[in-house]
Formats: structure tokens, sequence, C-alpha cells
């Protein structure tokens, strides 16, 4: 198979779909990897290295885009690349596709197929291909909140962890899944107070397990995320449904009885926010104020660790590309049933019930496309 590696171009982001070591593996099965120059290079990996691994490096996406059967990336596909897709080709990334029906349109009259590592499952359930993603916007979550938090920078003044004699912030995190525990993770060890919130009482029982009760578990609804976000410094946004919009938990008239200069980081805004007021920022423009409140959006956080992020990315994703360039995609689903719930779309129709029911567009079973 003709495998693909362009350079991303989304604002800022530095991370690559595939290291060199990838590389040398699908060509050893004798497959050809076409690589744009320097599309490894903010993630410190050179071109030598992709030279080296039997990689063919090309100066531009187009050519990447032309000769590939299989495009391997990190970001969904933006303005500029919209023109570089054609029928039939796989593309092997985020997409995110829910807040996003005019990418989604493009696909569907590209007939291109679209393959979302947010929407692979495991046998127990997990996104096997989100998850190191979520580690990490979880964890900087609150490094970038607490450095909002900073006077200078718009926020209250306020230190995490507090002092003798001054009281720590304290952190609302909505949403107990893979972002929210590596959120507490981050803020208990900084010293904040940190509260929790979540409608699955099993998982919250786990967290307090997990804690030793150093942190406060509270059972979500609409008057526990009031109480809670009204009483913090710092509000991570952190709830997920596969494939879907992300509910807007946090109404304005909350986030509008917050504390003046108070932050809220929704990393949820990739599926378009669990707070009704935000909205995708980008890392040249990450904030903004809103009711008062300063608002972090980035939608691609990781991609300001992208050496870190690209490694634990690609560790997740290398054996699904591996797969789907020895048997196709087909065959890859024939082997692995729940590769299945990836393909976003197939053939111009949409093939994940959230994105469909999102958007209100039909919905087709893959099953009977294929």
């Amino acid at each position: 198979m003709n495998i693909g590696l362009p350079k991303e171009v989304k604002d800022n982001e530095y991370r690559v779909g595939m290291v060199p070591a990838g590389v040398h593996a699908l060509v050893e099965e004798g497959h050809k990897v076409w690589i744009q120059k320097k599309a490894g290079e903010g993630s410190g990996f050179k071109d030598s290295e992709y030279s080296g691994a039997g990689g063919t490096l090309v100066e531009t996406a187009d050519e990447v885009f032309d000769r590939s059967e299989l495009i391997v990336k990190v970001k969904e596909p933006v303005a500029e690349e919209y023109p570089r897709l054609k029928a039939g080709q796989i593309v092997f990334s985020y997409l995110h596709l829910a807040p996003l029906p005019d990418l989604t349109q493009l696909l569907l009259d590209k007939n291109v197929v679209g393959v979302a590592y947010e929407t692979i499952p495991d046998p127990h359930g997990t996104l096997p291909l989100l998850t190191p993603m979520s580690e990490i916007a979880g964890r900087m979550s609150v490094i970038v909140g607490s450095y909002y938090l900073q006077k200078p920078r718009g926020g209250r003044g306020v230190l995490l962890g507090g002092v003798p004699g001054a009281r720590p912030a304290t952190v609302a995190i909505v949403g107990a899944g893979t972002v929210g525990l590596n959120a507490a993770k981050m803020a208990m060890g900084l010293g904040a107070h940190v509260r929790i919130l979540d409608i699955d009482l099993d998982r919250l029982r786990h967290l307090d397990d997990l804690f030793f009760g150093k942190i406060e578990t509270v059972l979500s609804n609409a008057y526990t995320i009031a109480e809670t976000v009204a009483s913090a410094e710092l509000v991570i946004g952190a709830v997920l449904i596969p494939g879907a919009n992300a509910p807007k938990l946090v109404t304005r008239k909350m986030v509008a009885a917050m504390y003046p200069g108070a932050v809220i980081v929704d990393v949820a805004v990739d599926q378009g926010g669990c707070v009704e007021t935000t909205h995708p920022t980008s890392h040249s423009d990450p904030v903004y104020m809103e009711e008062g409140v300063l608002h972090y959006c980035v939608t691609n956080m990781p991609g300001a660790m992208p050496r870190t992020s690209t490694i634990a990315l690609t560790n997740a994703t290398f054996p699904y590309v591996k797969k789907i360039a020895r048997l196709g995609l087909k065959g890859a689903i024939k082997e692995n049933r729940l590769l299945k719930d990836g393909v976003n779309t197939f053939d111009g129709y949409v093939t994940c019930a959230p994105v469909a029911e999102s958007q209100q567009r039909p919905y087709a079973d893959l099953d009977q496309l294929l």
C-alpha cells in the first residue's frame, strides 16, 4: 500500500502521525511510505531519520496526498487540505466530526473514508487511541489553568497550592474519565483542593479509593455543578460522549456566578465543549474573557508538547496503521471488528451514529456497505 505522512498545518500543531520506527516497519513489509519534508521536525524527528528508515521524502503535501491510498495524520483536515483529498482515500486521524458539518460534508462529497482515532474502542469499552492524548490534555489543563490564574495573564491571582495561612485554590473538574483523572492527579499534586463531578457513582468510588479520599467526589447534576463551579478558581471541562457533541453542562448563568478572574479550561472543546460560553481557540490566540472569566479552549492542546504527544500517540495508533496497510480496510475490520466503530464516513455515507445524530444526517450501517 502507498501510505502518506503529511506535515500538520493546523495552528501550532507540531505533532506528526508516524515516527521513523513505524516507517521502517511498514517498508520492511513491502509498503511505500511518502513523507513530506520536515513533517517530523516539530516533534524532533529529522528528515534523515525518515529516509534512513526507508521512507521517500517529497517536497509538498500535494505530492503526499496524490500518491497515497492511506493518509496518516494527527488532526482533522483543514481548509487548505480539502482540495488534496480524493475519492476512495483513507484518512486515519483524529476527526472530531460532530461539531464540524462542513468537513463531514466534504468527506461525503469526495467519497473519502474517514477513520477517526477517537471512536475506536477496545474490548473493555475504552478508547485506546484517544487515551494517550486525553492523559496529556488532562495534565496540561492544570498547568495552563495555573498559568492563566496569574494576575498579569488576566486571572484572579491565586496560587493553586496556596501557602501557610492562605488557602489553596479550588479546582472543579467536570467529568471523571481519562482527562478528569489526569487533571485531578496534577491538581492534587500541586496542593489544590480538588472537586470532581461525574454521573457514574462507581467511577466516583474508584477515584475516592485511588486518591485515598484526598479529593472530593460529587455526583453530577445541574444543582451540584452550579454549586461547585461557583466556588472554584479553576474549572476543567472533561466530558466526553464518544463521537457526539459534548453536552453543555456548565451554563452561561453558572459562568457568570464564578469569581472574577477565574479560569475555565474546556478540554471537551474538540467535541464542541461542555461549557456554554466556550468556543474553539488556537495556540496563537488561546484565551478570551467571557462573563469576567478567562476561557482557554485550544482544540489541539497536546500539540504544544509534541515530542511526548507524538510518541504516546503513535504507540497507540501504529498497530492499526500496520493492519490496514497489510489487509486493507475491509480485511482489517474483518480481523478486528472494533475497528468498524472508527469508520465515520464511507462511500458517501455517515457510518458513525453519534456523528449522524449530532448533525441530523442519515446514518448508514457500515456492514451494509462493505
